[in-house]
């Protein structure tokens, strides 16, 4: 029976088109999500192995098998240990839903916490602002000093002060209240083209990566406030810009600031 008699026999039915599709579009979301990670060379790695197993297997090449199938065998442990900040982000980006931020709903807090960030940019201050939304921060706020104050911009000012013992970290808002201060915020493993963006950018973005919270940045070096969201960063925004999208619905197709590499 020739290739042509055995394909006339397969009878596809709508269950193989459906698992067929949802496959392809797993496969496809893990891609999106691994695109701007190191996730991506690191897989770039992992295929030049596995052509070099095949190339040592086809030429019997009986060492360089052995020593790659020892490496196969225990890689998938490896992987998990190596993967590890991916993988977090990868299934807290599955646990979200929602196309679209929902509405802070007190526009006082985004007045507020604009403000704030304004007076920071003036006086070329750096700072860091994580609004908490559907996701928990609980895990973020043991990390510095925790408290509980009500949102105004003289006390996010006071915080960020330079050379005070939480002027480092960041802050941490849950409704109208702050609950932490000097907080450290997972460091995003993406790549960054402007060398400007720093270890607050990269904090920012990390916690949009893992979480559906809007974080604040203003830059120490040229006072550029910026903003982080469902991994993605708008910079060079105005006092005004920050209060419309922290009060506003966010869209995921925004178009990002230039400074991400694919």
């Amino acid at each position: 029976m020739n290739g042509l008699e055995q394909f006339r026999l397969l009878h596809p039915g709508w269950r193989d088109v459906l698992e067929i599709a949802l496959v392809s579009f797993v496969l496809y979301r893990v891609l999106l999500l691994f695109q701007r990670t190191r996730a991506v060379r690191i897989m770039s790695g992992l295929v030049v192995l596995v052509l070099a197993y095949g190339v040592a297997y086809v030429l019997k090449l009986g060492m360089i098998t052995t020593l790659l199938g020892l490496a196969f065998q225990y890689g998938a442990i490896a992987l998990l240990i190596v993967f590890h900040p991916e993988l977090r982000a990868a299934l807290a980006h599955l646990g979200r839903t929602r196309r679209f931020f929902p509405q802070l709903g007190n526009e006082d807090v985004a007045r507020e916490v604009s403000r704030a960030a304004e007076r920071l940019s003036r006086s070329r201050v750096g700072g860091i602002i994580a609004i908490e939304r559907q996701v928990r921060l609980d895990e973020y706020v043991p990390s510095g000093s925790e408290m509980q104050a009500r949102v105004s911009a003289d006390l996010l000012s006071t915080i960020f002060t330079p050379h005070s013992p939480l002027h480092d970290g960041a802050v941490i808002i849950r409704g109208d209240a702050i609950i932490g201060a000097g907080c450290i915020l997972p460091l995003s493993q993406a790549s960054l083209l402007d060398r400007s963006l720093g270890t607050r950018h990269r904090a920012a973005l990390g916690l949009a990566e893992e979480t559906d919270a809007i974080i604040v940045v203003v830059s120490e070096e040229t006072g550029a406030i910026s903003l982080a969201a469902h991994a993605s960063l708008w910079r060079n925004l105005t006092a005004a810009q920050v209060r419309e999208k922290i009060i506003g619905p966010l869209e995921r197709t925004e178009p990002a600031a230039v400074g991400l590499t694919a």
